[in-house]
């Protein structure tokens, strides 16, 4: 497969211990799991068929002929399972028991990274439709109605609330009951330059399904043992807008620009502050200006922030940061000459020491040294 099919197809594979993984989450929680049909529906290599009766589809001909090859007892279907999703297309009963598992391909279609490779489009189901062909697939296992979901997924599906949001009819009919994290960097051929926290989500089909509140107090758990629950931090966009803001802030009360902000990970390759004003810029006033700064030096210390919290927005000790907040903007300011009118303070021996002590205290168990 060349390389633009590896990124527009999401051919890359699943380690062993992975798939292992995937297993022991549903011996754990699905009596009897033997009884159910095995069903992966991007299939590739066919590294996650195990068991009595499987069933794998791919839109990847060649990957398929080394699944019959790996695993011969399975039924295989060389299609598109976006489209004309059925359970028919898998030659299934509706009363037949199915655990759909795998490691589906996600693609945000509006990236800017790679955009001149990720441009495959391939037709979809209407009621499957959305930016990341990821969330596509868990819209068609609601289709399929499988009882049960164990596959791998980006964990910002769910801890980013437009993405939870996007996941429609899949939310409202299954709620995650076991999962665990693990780095995006395990796979050797992708992100390289910031490994992404990644799911192994294990759902149930439920009559109540699961609100994003559920999500914010689940307690995750990470392949090395850490567990963290998102709703136990406070965040930056609490207190200031991360988005171009130019219809509510008047250009005479601007006291500088600072670059558009999403998660972490982006906050590691975007800048902070801008020395004008562009397209992505948001205009930042004199009071809400130590905020800030507090982004601009937060991101010097992503080195000591896990990466399962890659995709989370950037967190704050509000009371904490306040009696700080004097340091921060002086710190910005040694690395911006045009904030040094806003910092009050002379130089201070401790604080660098005091802003380290900050981030340990606020990062606590978390904090990589």
């Amino acid at each position: 497969m060349s390389h633009e099919d590896t990124v527009n197809l999401g051919g890359y594979y699943t380690p062993s211990w992975l798939v292992d993984m995937v297993y022991a989450l549903i011996a754990k929680n699905v009596p009897r799991f033997d009884d159910y049909v095995l069903l992966d529906t991007s299939c590739g290599y066919g590294g996650f068929l195990r068991g009595a009766r499987t069933i794998g589809a791919d839109i990847d001909g060649k990957a398929l002929e080394t699944a019959r090859r790996n695993s011969p007892s399975g039924a295989y279907f060389n299609h598109n399972s976006l489209f004309e999703i059925a359970r028919s297309q898998y030659k299934l009963a509706e009363n037949e028991k199915v655990i759909i598992v795998g490691n589906p391909p996600y693609n945000d279609t509006t990236s800017i990274i790679r955009h001149a490779i990720k441009k495959a489009e391939f037709p979809r189901d209407a009621d499957v439709i959305s930016r990341d062909v990821g969330l596509s697939f868990l819209l068609s296992y609601h289709k399929l109605a499988a009882d049960f979901v164990c596959v791998l997924h980006p964990l910002s599906y769910l801890i980013k609330k437009a993405n939870f949001k996007a996941l429609g009819q899949f939310k409202r009919n299954y709620k995650l009951v076991d999962s665990v994290v693990v780095s995006s960097g395990v796979f050797s051929a992708t992100s390289k330059a910031a490994s992404f926290p990644i799911i192994i989500a294990l759902y149930e089909r439920t009559l109540l399904g699961m609100d994003y509140a559920y999500i914010q107090q689940y307690q995750f758990k990470t392949n090395d043992h850490k567990t963290f629950v998102i709703q136990a931090f406070d965040t930056i966009g609490n207190y200031i807008p991360k988005y171009p803001n130019r219809k509510t802030v008047r250009g005479r009360d601007t006291a500088a620009y600072f670059y558009t902000m999403r998660d972490i990970n982006a906050l590691k390759r975007t800048a902070t502050f801008l020395e004008k004003e562009t397209a992505n810029a948001v205009r930042v006033t004199k009071t809400n200006l130590p905020y800030y700064c507090y982004v601009d030096v937060f991101k010097d210390y992503i080195p000591h922030i896990p990466y399962y919290f890659g995709n989370s927005d950037v967190m704050i000790d509000n009371d904490y940061f306040q009696a700080l907040a004097p340091l921060f903007v002086s710190r910005s300011a040694r690395k911006h000459p045009n904030l040094r009118s806003y910092s009050e303070m002379e130089n201070d021996n401790d604080a660098e020491t005091k802003v380290t002590v900050y981030f340990k205290q606020l990062l606590g168990d978390h904090y990589v040294d």
